[in-house]
């Protein structure tokens, strides 16, 4: 169970920097309304055995130590970014032919393809952090200690991904958008289980698996050379990090109960039908007046997003199918998704392809 405290709706005044802290108490109310606490509960464990070598992990640990990089050093930040002119091809326009958006004049219609690739990066920016506080948990609470190891390099990883979107959006988009309602219930959900293989099946599995994927499509179809080489360096990371859940959870479901395979084959459908046809950005339609739900309706039939949604799921079934988790239920939902296309699809081929191993 999640208990959280909703943070502030609206948005406290910013500090800057070089200006004096208030004297009163009223920039700890500010920094506290930033803030979100969620009350969790799992175990957390010593491993005493420190010689003891899980097949894969010590090799994975090593090549992570190997693939640190700083943000500040590897990517060239003094590259001017306009964020009114096209990050992505227009020809991939979900909003095209929507008639509030053909209204529009050319000066307004960037607009609006400013705010999508904001909002995008936004929400890779916060599946970030939520990462991040995923892998500090596993350290503590998975049996190994290969994963431990493993699992602090990936919290450093988190912790630099977190760095570098946020410094784009912030010094090159000027446009950062809150976490959207359904990627935060799929966060909550992951952070506030008490199960160490929860966490590893759904931000390891389905929402690293989904942002390479996503972050794949991004790489090939910008020509911005700053979003393209932060993104390479991201997708470095998130490849080890997806092969760091599929290396650690082999096998374990293998003799498990059916009542307790039944609840991940649970998880992992709900998982996928949040991410399939609820993750559209309905709530940007606010920024420019139009009806949230024909904006909505508009984004979900798309032909550009629908090929874009399937897509996003070309690592997670076959890394399922690997985990034995791709049982007839499974396989049923997602057929019905229209993802089931993508069971015998190679992560690492993929990987190869795109210059990361």
């Amino acid at each position: 169970m999640v208990q959280s405290r909703p943070a502030s709706s609206s948005p406290p005044a910013a500090h800057h920097p070089g200006s004096p802290l208030p004297a009163d108490d009223s920039y700890a109310r500010v920094a506290d309304a930033e803030l979100e606490r969620v009350l969790t509960s799992f175990d957390t464990c010593y491993v005493w055995r420190y010689g003891s070598v899980q097949e894969g992990l010590r090799d994975l640990y090593a090549k992570a130590k190997r693939d640190q990089w700083d943000a500040a050093l590897a990517l060239d930040w003094s590259i001017e970014v306009d964020p009114e002119e096209p990050i992505l091809p227009e020809a991939i326009n979900p909003l095209l032919g929507f008639a509030p958006y053909e209204r529009m004049d050319e000066r307004e219609q960037k607009r609006v393809r400013h705010c999508q690739i904001a909002w995008q990066l936004s929400q890779f920016m916060h599946g970030e952090q939520g990462a991040m506080i995923v892998a500090s948990q596993l350290v503590g609470a998975v049996p190994w200690m290969d994963a431990k190891l493993y699992a602090s390099s990936q919290t450093m990883d988190e912790a630099r991904h977190v760095e570098v979107f946020s410094r784009y959006l912030r010094t090159k988009l000027e446009w950062e958008w809150p976490v959207n309602p359904n990627l935060k219930r799929l966060l909550d959900t992951i952070i506030g289980d008490v199960r160490w293989d929860f966490k590893y099946l759904g931000m390891q599995i389905l929402v690293e698996g989904l942002a390479m994927a996503a972050f794949a499509n991004l790489h090939q179809l910008t020509n911005e050379k700053l979003l393209k080489d932060l993104i390479h360096l991201v997708m470095r990371d998130e490849s080890r990090h997806v092969a760091f859940g599929v290396l650690s959870l082999q096998d374990f479901y293998a003799d498990m109960s059916g009542s307790e395979r039944r609840d991940r084959e649970d998880f992992v459908i709900e998982a996928c039908e949040l991410m399939r046809d609820r993750l559209v950005g309905e709530e940007t339609a606010d920024a420019f007046g139009f009806d949230r739900e024909p904006y909505r309706q508009a984004m979900v039939e798309s032909p550009i997003l629908q090929l874009f949604r399937q897509q996003l799921f070309s690592r997670v079934v076959p890394n399922l199918r690997r985990l034995g988790l791709l049982s007839p239920r499974v396989r049923t939902a997602f057929d019905r998704l229209g993802i089931l296309q993508f069971e015998d699809a190679d992560p690492a081929a993929q990987d190869a392809a795109l210059g990361l191993v």
